[in-house]
This record gives structure tokens, sequence and C-alpha cells, in this order.
């Protein structure tokens, strides 16, 4: 029989048989407690409803860009898009961003409630409260606008309500568009300006 002549050896000695059945001992309990446990109930499901996403067609967070005919980059993005079951290539769209960067320089911003891209018809059409905002500090506000997607036209049929450089101002109708002699890209607002002045 070995003897140990010090206190650490004798540590030692009881450490290696009582440290073993200590961790064993350990182990034992976590699998008696583990099997008491019911599994099952602890996995977490998401709250959704099945036969509503296998009825309904739709995406989420899509983004769609392109390059107009004269150059400017046109980006549109959505939080919800359904395709429209009464037309091919329609989609309703629901809380629309989008901007169109010109060329050369300068840029519009857009937002919107809900829209309607018409894939044909190469249209854009935003409505509810639509907000279109320029890099030359216009700021206007409407609800509804039709942007093209092969060239670079914004504009918007009814009354529009704005805050420029010069002032605030309402009017019938806006349109954004390339003038075809210069180049430049003009913002013009038509049919009962009402201009106040802010100098």
């Amino acid at each position: 029989m070995t003897r140990y002549d010090n206190s650490y050896s004798r540590f030692v000695a009881f450490a290696k048989v009582v440290l073993p059945l200590a961790s064993l001992a350990i182990l034992a309990t976590l699998f008696l407690f583990a099997r008491g446990r019911d599994l099952g109930l602890s996995i977490p499901y998401a709250e959704v409803d099945l036969e509503t996403l296998a009825r309904e067609q739709r995406l989420e967070g899509p983004a769609f860009s392109t390059v107009t005919a004269d150059g400017a980059e046109l980006t549109l993005s959505a939080a919800v898009v359904r395709p429209d079951l009464s037309a091919v290539n329609v989609v309703n769209s629901s809380d629309i961003r989008g901007s169109l960067r010109f060329p050369e320089s300068g840029a519009v911003t857009l937002a919107a409630d809900a829209g309607v891209i018409d894939g044909p018809s190469q249209i854009a059409e935003l409505s509810g409260h639509v907000n279109v905002v320029t890099t030359t500090g216009y700021d206007i506000n409407t609800e509804r606008v039709a942007a093209q997607l092969d060239v670079s036209k914004i504009e918007s049929p009814g009354e529009v309500n704005a805050i420029g450089p010069v002032g605030s101002l309402t009017a019938g109708s806006m349109e954004l568009s390339q003038d075809t002699e210069s180049g430049n890209y003009l913002l013009v607002f038509k049919k009962g300006v009402k201009l106040v002045y802010q100098p």
C-alpha cells in the first residue's frame, strides 16, 4: 500500500478519487432533470396565418432599378408588392420609396403610401400621401404622381402644394421632365399657380 508522507500528496490522492465521482454525480443529475422537461413546448414558433400566406402571392421588401433613355437612374422600393390578378405584369405596392438621379447632377426622391407599377405601360402610379423632394430645394406634396419608367418624367395631374427657395406655392398640376432643346431637367408648375413670395 502506498504511503504519503506529506499533506499535499494526501490531498492529490484524495482528489483523484473524489473529483471523478463528483463529476459523475453532476452528469447524472443533469440527465435526470433533462428527462423531466417537455422539449416540445420549449421550441418557439412564429405566429403567422399559414392559410393567408398560402392564399396570397406577395413579395416583401423588393427593389427595382433601371436606367432611363436619357441616362438617369431610377430606383423604386416597396414594403410589400402583390400581383394584380386582373392584369398581367402589373403589381400593387405599399409604402413606396424611390429616387431619380440625373446623369450630370441633381436628383429627386419620391415617397408614397401606395402605388401601381404597370410593366407594359412603363408607368409607376403613386397615390395616397405623395411627397416629392428635389435637390434644388423644392418639397412637393400631392395625392397622385405618375412616373415614367423608360424616360425621366414625373407628373402630377392634380393639385400640388410646394415649398421652394422662393416661397410656398400651389398649382393645379406639376411636371418634371427633360427639355428637348437644352437637355436640362425642368420642374414646371401649371394651371392656376399661386405663389407666396418669401424674400
